[in-house]
């Protein structure tokens, strides 16, 4: 059983790690530590006790966010409940701001650590579509990891075309209405196109595959 100080502690470094994920959606991945510490009411260096750095803050955060990802999309491919989930999550989808914010600010950052986000994502995605096809919700994919990555790049291209960029502010205040409004538009047809394929037949994917199956190495 934890000691009263133990709760104690983790309790700061969650106040701690949230505080920063709202920092890094509204002002980006540099923002320092005493702006971090200053929304969190708390020193500078009581964060870098508790993560070392700001490299170690952030690599923490970044975790977190992933598995967050991770446990919402894997909720809604659990057989029999994943429908209740996702009519949940839209609903509530404004809450979700703050690490979606996060991921944006991940990905506008460029650089070896906005690549590595990117690629983490890529395999969190691969994770949790491999346990819907396990379950029998996902179709298999001839390249697990290709298709994840496409869906990755679809979705994130298309949410970093309509918020501000990497040097401009993003209001979190406002974030969740744009948030329901962006997802209310966007569902129907994503939702169409993944259950109800757009074409009709697989003769361009057969044909796609062929030629490139004959094209010399």
């Amino acid at each position: 059983m934890r000691s009263a100080e133990g709760v104690s502690d983790l309790t700061t470094r969650a106040r701690i790690r949230d505080a920063a994920i709202r920092c890094v959606a509204r002002d980006g991945v540099n923002v320092s530590l005493r702006a971090i510490a200053s929304e969190c009411g708390v020193s500078a260096s009581l964060i870098v006790h508790h993560f070392g750095s700001r490299a170690g803050l952030r690599e923490h955060c970044d975790r977190y966010v992933l598995d967050s990802i991770r446990e919402l999309k894997s909720s809604v491919l659990e057989p029999g409940s994943g429908v209740a989930a996702m009519l949940a999550q839209i609903e509530d989808v404004g809450s979700y701001a703050p690490l979606i914010g996060y991921l944006i600010r991940s990905l506008q950052a460029r650089g070896p650590g906005s690549q590595s986000f990117l690629d983490h994502l890529v395999a969190t995605t691969q994770g949790y579509l491999q346990l819907g096809v396990e379950s029998g919700v996902v179709s298999p994919s001839r390249d697990p990891e290709a298709r994840a990555r496409a869906l990755v790049e679809f979705s994130t291209g298309a949410l970093l075309l309509h918020v501000p960029g990497p040097n401009e502010p993003l209001d979190l205040d406002a974030l969740p209405t744009w948030l329901r409004s962006y997802t209310d538009r966007l569902m129907p047809p994503v939702l169409e196109l993944y259950t109800e394929p757009l074409l009709t037949d697989s003769a361009m994917l057969a044909a796609y595959l062929a030629a490139r199956e004959a094209a010399p190495s």
